[in-house]
């Protein structure tokens, strides 16, 4: 079992199921909090080199991704190796794995 599927399991035995969209907010929300921890680790900012991050944060961002995946029937497998092989295309072309834009 993969961890989408363990997170899919465990949304519908504790009933928890939400529509996409609410999923969407949810992971926002998350890493809203992940946001929160650099701001503060690194005294907003002053200190980038002291960023701390939770565990505890970045799992709850990490479920509510493979939640809104697994809501929106989207494979977050599939999903990862499309985005890797987009970032392999754009560091061949340009050197970067950002878009540019």
């Amino acid at each position: 079992m993969d961890e989408q599927e363990r997170v899919a399991e465990f949304v519908a035995t504790h009933d928890v199921d939400a529509p996409p969209v609410y999923r969407l907010l949810d992971l926002l929300s998350e890493v809203g909090e992940l946001a929160k921890d650099a701001n503060e680790s690194t005294d907003y900012g002053s200190d980038p080199g002291a960023v701390e991050l939770s565990e505890d944060e970045l799992g709850d961002a990490l479920f509510a991704l493979l939640a809104l995946c697994d809501r929106a029937g989207v494979d977050s497998g599939d999903a990862l190796e499309t985005a890797l092989a987009k970032y392999e295309r754009r560091l061949s072309e340009s050197d970067t794995p950002g878009s540019g834009e």
